[in-house]
């Protein structure tokens, strides 16, 4: 007996009876089912699930998806732009707004921007815009809707005096493809005859102050009615090319102007210091040491041919010239126009705050700078003028018909017989 081994639960156990194989058998699967049960619990969708539906058909998903993202991208792409136009738009309006910002705060204590490094300031050149107020002239601002490019037109004043320029005028224009210009017509007559050539025309309401000199004056009394006129213009908000009669285009003008002023202007002037301006030195012997006394001279801006901007400064200066030539009875308009541009601010006066440019002399060229210096130059022949004003010369008629010669049907002798100046 000393030799026989006891089993591992006889030996934990102490003294109890051995277990029968059925016990055994039993608490196995008693162990088994709560294995069971706790898989179950754990495991829901079973050890391995079943791939989904999804996952089965993902070929036709994947097509779908496909056709979904590229409307998306079409979509996207569409806001995309509408969102860089109203981004444009809103640059834009911030530009006028900080114009206008800088513009209120002149005159005060306090700045409103730091001056950035040497060499990187510039002052403010193009001022804002007027807001519009169609009010003014209701049925004006319908025939400037139709006929503006941009808010900009040619216009002119004309009465029965100058009819045949006047034809000639409108005939040039056509023919350089214009199609924003405008006659503003002080005759019945005029009217007419616009209306029959197809020309957009139009007729003021009756105003004796203006009608009185628009039908029967002379080329001056007209000239220095267009300052009152073409105030409604701009308040209208639209830019002006004020342009006399007496002038031929041979190419669009508008495609060689800045906008960057106020006024933008052609100049009487021949040559570039006469045109832009320089440094004449004034001697005075008797002063000895100091007898010479420096002065800057320009040469005047022609106010037959210029393009003014919808702004507060223009719109003064259009009021400052028409109160004067109605005050002062022996005074030239373009003289007053010049003088109200240039005179700075002093004692008893105060200047007009405006901003100025001048056109190229060769572009938009007078008649002294044609038949003095470019009919008798090679190279300065073969250049196109943008228009020629024939302001020097008093046979304009006759000279305008020689310029189309010359410019549009290419007869190189049509200006010859004609002096520089005139006899």
């Amino acid at each position: 007996m000393a030799g026989r081994r006891e089993s591992p639960l006889m030996r934990a156990g102490g003294a109890g009876p051995p277990l029968s194989r059925g016990s055994r058998i039993a608490a196995a699967v008693v162990v088994g089912v709560a294995l069971g049960c706790l898989c179950a619990f754990l495991y829901p969708d079973g050890l391995f699930p079943r791939a989904p539906d999804s996952a089965i058909h993902w070929p036709r998903r994947a097509e779908s998806v496909a056709c979904d993202t590229s409307r998306e991208v079409g979509r996207l792409k569409s806001r995309l732009v509408l969102l860089e136009r109203k981004n444009a738009e809103f640059k834009k309006q911030i530009n006028e707004l900080s114009m206008k910002l800088q513009l209120s705060g002149q005159g005060k204590n306090e700045a409103l921007y730091k001056a950035g490094p040497f060499g990187t300031v510039k002052a403010l050149r193009t001022n804002p815009t007027v807001i519009p107020d169609l009010s003014i002239n209701p049925r004006l601002a319908n025939i400037l809707e139709q006929v503006a490019v941009k808010k900009e037109l040619i216009v002119a004043l004309a009465n029965s005096n100058v009819k045949e320029m006047l034809e000639m005028w409108f005939t040039n224009i056509k023919r350089a493809g214009i199609s924003n210009y405008l006659v503003v017509a002080l005759d019945d007559n005029i009217e007419n005859f616009c209306k029959s050539n197809d020309v957009p025309v139009y007729r003021r309401d009756p105003d004796d102050g203006i009608d009185n000199i628009g039908k029967t004056g002379g080329n001056h009394a007209v000239s220095g009615l267009k300052f009152r006129i073409l105030r409604e213009f701009l308040q209208l908000g639209y830019s002006v090319l004020l342009s006399d009669i007496d002038i031929i285009f041979f190419q669009n003008p508008f495609d060689h102007l800045y906008r960057d002023s106020d006024v933008e202007s052609m100049s009487d002037g021949h040559n570039n210091m006469t045109a832009y301006g320089f440094n004449d030195v004034f001697d005075e012997p008797s002063m000895g040491w100091a007898r010479y006394a420096h002065t800057m001279r320009i040469w005047v801006y022609n106010s037959g041919f210029f393009f003014i901007r919808p702004t507060i400064p223009s719109i003064e200066l259009l009021d400052r010239v028409a109160y004067r030539l109605s005050h002062e009875p022996k005074s030239w308009d373009q003289a007053v126009f010049n003088e109200e541009l240039f005179f700075p601010s002093h004692p008893g006066y105060e200047g007009l705050h405006a901003s100025k440019r001048t056109m190229d002399m060769y572009l938009f060229m007078n008649s002294k700078v044609l038949f003095k210096t470019v009919r008798k130059d090679a190279h300065l022949r073969k250049l196109k003028p943008v228009i020629v004003h024939l302001n020097y010369h008093p046979d304009k008629y006759d000279r305008m018909k020689a310029v189309i010669e010359f410019y549009v049907n290419g007869k190189q002798n049509a200006l010859e017989r004609f002096p520089d100046g005139s006899e």
